[in-house]
């Protein structure tokens, strides 16, 4: 392909965008080029499409990070043992049921237990974990542990990826993120060798598809990769979502270099935490929810978010462990999220996990 076949293919057709049509990883890297205000509009025309009715859900949930020792020990993680932030745990069964009963006191849904890929742990530690929580609290959503989760118990216990996700359903877990880092082999053999690779995580997602369990995506961007890996990593997200139809939502999250080992890296600006919001919401048009992380960009750059594709704010949180770690924190209150949907001119929905509305607010 020549210079000139090159730039037609990246031109962004407006048209094509607003009638709702799917547009080539080419015309993708194209949006990168547009003026932010005019991706954003494109964003919000293809988010009305996706989600006419103007509303913005919220979910009360708790990420529960039940260890950090992990023999992955990623470059970009300030939160397992050996980065030296957090001193190593486990926490105990009681601890974990404690977390949950302040979550369901306070009319919380969901539960994300979340953790390390400890060396010693093996597929019985999670089944158990996952029953005994789920027959204590049978009314709690576990949206729970993650693809690397799954091949850590498959390598450890010589199963199938499908064998083990098939024994975590049976012992109850409801649904799983499908946390992604960067779908790219050559940056994921730079700063996370020991995790899984993206035809594994592809794998994971057909299997969830197979037990008839959803999941979503995410994207941890700023961590040395070019545009074009950017756009590959969409690319595999939607070619999963196609041939799985379990992708309920995309969520990118900024890298945070702070007490990592890629401390000297520039972390992303809000510049580039909207383009990606809206590229998302016109490329993946087979995600019908995009969420917006006001844990990593704080909660008014969050909102903003909200007029360039995005239409859910994610969860209230009460606990969270693995971005503190690189020096962030933030918390958000129900009552917060509410008012921030309100001041965006949308309409503030409390969701569950299905995406399905539980308490719509005036």
């Amino acid at each position: 392909m020549n210079i000139a076949e090159t730039r037609r293919n990246m031109q962004i057709d407006k048209q094509k965008i607003l009638a709702g049509e799917r547009i080539s990883p080419e015309q993708a890297t194209g949006l990168f080029s547009m003026d932010l205000l005019s991706l954003a509009k494109l964003a919000d025309a293809r988010r009305e499409m996706a989600r006419p009715d103007n509303t913005v859900g919220f979910i009360v949930d708790r990420i529960i990070n039940f260890t950090n020792i992990c023999e992955s020990c990623c470059a970009f993680c300030a939160f397992h043992a050996r980065a030296g932030q957090i001193p190593s745990f486990e926490l105990s069964a009681q601890e974990v049921d404690s977390k949950i009963e302040e979550l369901r006191a306070c009319g919380g849904t969901q539960v994300m237990l979340q953790g390390g890929l400890h060396p010693d742990y093996r597929l019985k530690d999670y089944t158990s974990m996952i029953e005994r929580v789920k027959k204590r609290f049978p009314d709690i959503w576990l949206h729970a542990l993650s693809p690397a989760a799954v091949v850590h118990a498959a390598n450890k216990n010589r199963l199938s990826i499908d064998g083990v996700v098939r024994s975590l359903q049976e012992a109850g877990l409801d649904s799983m993120p499908g946390a992604s880092d960067l779908l790219v082999e050559r940056v994921r053999k730079k700063i996370s060798p020991g995790k899984l690779s993206v035809p594994q995580w592809r794998e994971v997602m057909h299997a969830l598809a197979t037990q008839g369990m959803q999941s979503s995506a995410t994207m941890t961007y700023g961590m040395g990769e070019t545009l074009q890996e950017k756009i590959e990593h969409l690319r595999v997200i939607r070619e999963t979502a196609d041939e799985t139809g379990i992708v309920q939502a995309f969520i990118p999250w900024s890298f945070s270099p702070d007490n990592t080992r890629l401390n000297d890296y520039q972390p992303g600006t809000g510049t580039d935490f909207l383009t990606i919001i809206a590229v998302a919401r016109i490329f993946l048009d087979n995600v019908p929810h995009i969420q917006t992380s006001w844990l990593t960009q704080g909660k008014r750059m969050a909102q903003l978010a909200l007029s360039a594709g995005a239409n859910d704010m994610g969860g209230v949180l009460t606990e969270e462990l693995v971005v503190k770690a690189t020096g962030i924190e933030t918390s958000a209150r129900g009552s917060e999220l509410i008012h921030l949907i309100r001041d965006a001119n949308k309409k503030p929905v409390q969701r569950d996990s299905l995406y399905r509305p539980l308490h719509v607010f005036d």
